[in-house]
């Protein structure tokens, strides 16, 4: 298979010089845009017999001359004598111009990238000589490894003592062959990655914890070349973000702690590369053979070093996923690496993200060898599954041209459990995604996701769900990358239009922004995370469902407003698809929004998001609502489905407020109460994928036989009438009950469920 021939460029058929080799040839922005007449013109090639008596001219190219060819060079650095020809023709310059340039500015690179190197020789050769004159010291002051004081003489024998001498001799070699080796090989030697130090077999002190003294970690995580990072990394947690950082937790030698870090993701990244390979033996094929589940005996065999016993009441999810994205390799790990674009790439997904310290900026002004600790929260939208946080390592490597390596590891988890945080116990193993550019500017990625989490807290009715994968696995990460990518793409690709009555550009960049902060407040008022401060006031039961009411305050201009946020969700016995397609459709509104007042919604404008019907923003209004004293209220909606989920949200907005944005102006001041719905699959049936909508105007949608089930997520925002004393009564609840069950057992008759 094609696939099979691309992920070759990975794994165990990688060559091992092709990262040495391409240094020589990479590039990075400079000037380099002086030049000689004299060295790139005619009189070079005149011969040798013709006097050189004419003194040369310095010349400078043109600003405009500069750009172009230093954007001709980051495309291709060699230009053939046809390119030269054309780029000389276009520029006004001599072909000899355009070629003593290139070559001038491939110099100058040459010479950047060699001074670079000298440099980081020289940093590493003062390390080395910063870590001998520590083992000398400690040689020369030896400590009791029980109590930690002086070693007395003669408790330590001259065998043993020899043994210690040559251990700290062969860990320093040991440290320069793994330097060099990724620094000639770009990886570190494989059988590193498989080392694990049992120190409870020896009597030498190979592993190295906090204060480098020997410490086991509550999870029992054994790490590549003794990497023990002690209660800060698997115990009692830092509080972060606080005082103590990430390079603070483990030790007082920054360089030793740097080191450990390293280890962690070179270790971490071979496993990620190993579970990537296709038609691996790691992985078993299920049902129709769209599925694919962990093999864990032949996980077992390969001797990961992150797999340890479990902690009482977790469970393990993994998953992997292979698609195409409208995106670029090195856009996408330019995301990745973004904070802040991350999130935005992913805003169903992640609550809060944000960047604790950065390890390493890479090497040559590149993403290759990025290394940063991040924290991130992650959401299903459903009040029934707990927010999950992570504290973890992200590390990126470029292995080819047009590969990327990212790779994630947690190196904090725990502290999720404790003082009664709201948060989902979990640790992250070794999961990540293999970038390879493929032509015409896409890019195919294959994305691993490895967990273990707390079963315990997550609802009854989503166990099968989160059990599957879908609903935080390698599917969901995929299925949102393709449906943001093509909806990037789309507002993108937008041409202005002399049509009066369309929407600007500038107009749809504003509506969609608006209708993405609304849907971020609808889904912090589903899951309580620390991105937005609410208080649980309520939890009670709708049927078989719990419901969750929270509050937060809001100010309206001077005066002070309570929000009241409430949410449920349940089982539907009827497929994503005819849920979707219903909820979706204007004229059917009537049928289950008791805000509407009976009467049908009419599209006053579209904006698409998406090719897959559905994925768009809409701007509602009530057919008759000209001449009733409606016509300033409108519905602004947003709605997007993919095959791992669908969500409508809407929200009643002023018509003055809309007509600003719509003329592309500042949509920050708009005010906002959303409600909505999320749909997601039940974990029981793989007939829950939206392809694209069905509703052919009749009414039926969906199969009449299609028995699959989905689950219903239905939240609402209010002001709160009587916000001075901000207490929740036995009255508000009754109406917000009311109004959650009544517009659950609506879409049931709708839909013809008992």
């Amino acid at each position: 298979m094609e696939r099979n021939g691309q992920m070759g460029l990975i794994g165990e058929s990688f060559e091992a010089g092709l990262i040495g080799r391409m240094r020589e040839d990479e590039y990075e922005s400079r000037s380099g845009s002086d030049n000689f007449d004299g060295g790139s013109g005619d009189e070079l090639d005149a011969g040798d017999d013709q006097p050189r008596s004419k003194k040369k001219k310095y010349h400078r190219h043109s600003p405009q001359q500069i750009q172009e060819l230093e954007n001709f060079f980051k495309e291709c650095p060699h230009p053939d004598e046809k390119q030269r020809s054309d780029l000389s023709r276009k520029l006004g310059l001599e072909i000899k111009q355009v070629k003593f340039w290139f070559q001038n500015r491939r110099t100058q690179m040459k010479t950047q990238l060699e001074r670079h190197e000298n440099m980081l020789l020289r940093q590493e050769n003062e390390k080395l000589r910063a870590e001998n004159s520590l083992m000398k010291d400690a040689m020369a002051n030896p400590t009791c490894s029980n109590c930690g004081g002086p070693a007395i003489p003669g408790q330590i024998s001259m065998e043993e003592h020899q043994i210690r001498i040559e251990n700290a001799r062969l860990k320093e070699e040991l440290g320069r062959v793994c330097t060099l080796s990724n620094k000639f090989l770009g990886r570190p030697l494989s059988a590193l990655a498989s080392m694990t130090m049992q120190t409870q077999n020896s009597g030498l002190e190979f592993g190295m914890g906090r204060n480098g003294i020997v410490g086991s970690s509550n999870f029992n995580m054994s790490l590549p070349m003794g990497f023990d990072m002690g209660d800060g990394v698997m115990g009692t947690p830092p509080p972060y973000p606080g005082s103590r950082t990430p390079m603070g937790m483990m030790g007082n030698d920054a360089h030793q702690e740097r080191s450990m870090l390293l280890e962690l993701a070179y270790a971490a990244m071979d496993e990620l590369i190993k579970m990537s390979q296709p038609d691996s033996s790691l992985w078993i094929k299920v049902s129709d053979g769209t599925k694919e589940v962990l093999n864990h005996e032949e996980y077992s065999r390969i001797g990961s070093p992150f797999n340890d016993p479990k902690p009482n009441g977790f469970v393990t999810e993994a998953s992997r996923e292979i698609g195409v994205l409208i995106i670029s390799s090195a856009d996408l790990v330019e995301t990745m690496l973004d904070v802040d674009r991350w999130s935005e790439m992913f805003p169903c997904m992640i609550a809060r993200a944000h960047t604790l310290e950065v390890i390493s900026n890479g090497t040559d002004g590149s993403r290759n060898g990025f290394m940063q600790v991040m924290q991130a929260e992650l959401q299903l939208p459903s009040p029934l599954v707990p927010v999950r946080q992570y504290t973890f390592l992200r590390y990126s490597k470029k292995h080819a041209e047009g590969v990327w390596v990212v790779v994630d590891v947690s190196i904090d988890i725990g502290r999720n459990a404790a003082n009664g945080s709201p948060f989902m116990s979990c640790r992250r193993l070794p999961s990540g995604c293999i970038l390879q550019d493929m032509p015409n500017g896409l890019c195919q990625i294959t994305l691993v996701d490895h967990s273990q989490y707390d079963e315990s807290v997550v609802h009854q009715n989503f166990r099968p769900l989160v059990n599957s994968g879908i609903a935080f696995g390698a599917h969901r990460w995929v299925a949102t990358l393709q449906r943001q990518c093509e909806s990037l793409a789309i507002v993108m690709s937008a041409a202005p239009t002399e049509d009066p009555t369309a929407v600007s550009p500038a107009g749809k960049k504003s509506m969609l922004k608006l209708a993405q902060r609304m849907s971020d407040y609808f889904l912090s008022g589903i899951c309580l995370s620390s991105a937005c401060n609410w208080d649980v006031l309520h939890i009670g039961n709708i049927g078989n469902s719990d419901m969750k009411i929270m509050s937060r305050k809001h100010m309206d201009g001077p005066v002070e407003c309570i929000v009241l946020s409430a949410s449920t969700s349940v089982w539907m016995p009827v497929s994503r698809q005819r849920v979707f397609d219903f909820l979706i459709e204007a004229r059917l509104r009537s049928e289950w929004d008791s805000l509407s007042n009976g009467e049908t919604m009419q599209e006053m404008v579209h904006i698409a998001k998406g090719q897959a019907l559905g994925n768009s923003v809409s701007i509602l209004r009530a057919s008759n609502a000209v001449g009733n004293g409606n016509e300033d209220m409108l519905y602004l909606q947003d709605s997007w489905t993919d095959s791992s989920g669908s969500m409508i949200v809407y929200s009643p907005v002023s018509l003055q407020s809309l007509n600003v944005v719509m003329g592309g102006g500042d949509s920050s001041f708009v005010a906002l109460l959303p409600s909505g719905f999320s749909i997601l699959p039940d974990g029981h049936s793989n007939s829950n994928n939206i392809v694209g909508g069905s509703s052919d105007g009749s009414g039926n949608f969906g199969g009449e036989n299609d028995n699959s089930g989905c689950l219903l997520t239905v939240g609402l925002q209010m002001l709160l009438k009587n916000p001075q004393t901000g207490k929740m009564t036995k009255e508000t609840v009754d109406t917000v009950n009311s109004l959650i069950a009544g517009t659950i057992e609506k879409v049931k008759d709708a839909l013809g469920v008992a």
